[in-house]
């Protein structure tokens, strides 16, 4: 541990080499050593000397580097960057939430302390989600991959096609259909996760 001193007062950090971590970081944002560079206002080779652990920077040289991100020393000492979750999912790791009517697979099922929900959904013809608006906190989204989707959000009603989307506030009543004799599938998200 080691010990920086921000906003005036004393912080423990892991102190892992300095190098190592701004490139971990630096990948994590997915910027390059010269636009890092660039919105720091520092040359290219002083992201690449540090990163290679070549030099040690001083707490106002980190500082300057890391507003390019923007990032606090803080945030930068003490970020997780392997917390041990899982980020990518094969077709077989989503989680089907449905009752047979419909398939609604859930991207993320064992994430701790999820803020989003993100569905792959297949309606099969003449399907949806029933004669019942449904009613939720938060907001709804959804992009039609395939097929057609009958979107009804309190008094309006809309018939979306491929690449056609939808957002709204998912307080107001609502249900999805399909209209048609083959499959719609659409990617969704929603806010708060419902389940």
């Amino acid at each position: 541990m080691a010990t920086v001193i921000e906003d005036g007062k004393p912080h423990r950090v892991a102190s892992n080499k300095i190098g190592d971590r701004l490139k971990s970081v630096r990948n994590m944002y997915g910027l390059s050593q010269r636009e890092l560079a660039r919105r720091a206002g520092v040359t290219n080779s002083t992201i690449s000397t540090i990163e290679q652990n070549r030099v040690s920077p001083s707490v106002d040289s980190l500082t300057k580097v890391l507003d390019g991100i923007p990032m606090s020393l803080i945030d930068f000492f003490t970020i997780d960057l392997d917390n041990g979750e899982e980020i990518f999912f094969r077709r077989d790791d989503l989680v089907e939430l449905s009752d047979g009517t419909m398939s609604m697979r859930l991207v993320g099922a064992t994430r701790k302390d999820r803020k989003l929900r993100v569905l792959h959904e297949i309606y099969p013809p003449k399907g949806g989600t029933g004669d019942r608006l449904i009613i939720q906190k938060g907001e709804e989204a959804g992009v039609v991959v395939r097929g057609r989707l009958e979107v009804t959000v309190g008094d309006r009603v809309q018939v979306l096609e491929p690449g056609d989307a939808y957002y709204f506030n998912a307080e107001i009543p609502h249900r999805f259909r399909n209209p048609d004799d083959a499959e719609c599938e659409v990617v969704s998200a929603a806010t708060p996760p419902s389940y």
